[in-house]
């Protein structure tokens, strides 16, 4: 049997990646892919990159397309504009013939001190942060209520049938959600 065709692009810009998670490969097809399947589309022909860099380069890329002059820990770069039509609706699907989705950029530091501050393991949150970024790509976003609903709860789900728990709960009643950066 042929392998599929990797749905991932993986560009890792900082080795730390390497040394504390080596699987990010197979980690970040997996996000992917569980994003798509997620969502109702087929991962043949589809590809997105995923730029695995550290808090310096995340940074510069914050401060470039957002404004915002500091670290975060997950960015997205949509290759269509999917947005719902109305609060909480599902976005509609890409193109027919769409093959690039678009790009994702994860950071290290960041990614390790949220896990490390969540008690969770890298690969779990690398994984969430992954698969957050993938439903942005696909039009999924958490600016108003009813968006963030749906797309936390298509998180949830997606990443308990990956056997990684619910992110989105709440350990400690004085604690906020860990949600990826609004």
């Amino acid at each position: 049997m042929t392998e599929p065709e990797p749905v991932v692009e993986l560009i890792v810009d900082e080795p730390g990646w390497q040394a504390r998670l080596p699987d990010l490969a197979e980690i970040a097809e997996a996000a992917a892919r569980a994003a798509l399947d997620a969502t109702g589309l087929a991962p043949a022909g589809m590809t997105i990159a995923l730029l695995a860099c550290d808090d310096a380069g995340i940074a510069l890329l914050n401060a470039r397309f957002r404004g915002r002059d500091r670290p975060t820990n997950v960015l997205s770069w949509p290759a269509y504009d999917l947005g719902p039509g109305a609060p909480g609706a599902r976005p509609p699907a890409p193109p027919e013939h769409a093959e690039h989705l678009g790009d994702v950029a994860i950071a290290l530091q960041t990614t390790m001190r949220e896990a490390d501050e969540r008690g969770i393991s890298l690969k779990s949150h690398a994984t969430h942060l992954i698969l957050h970024g993938c439903l942005h790509l696909l039009g999924y976003d958490h600016d108003r209520a009813e968006d963030a609903d749906l797309m936390e709860g298509i998180e949830t789900r997606t990443l308990i049938r990956l056997g990684i728990a619910d992110p989105y709960l709440i350990v400690d009643p004085g604690a906020a959600a860990p949600h990826p950066e609004r």
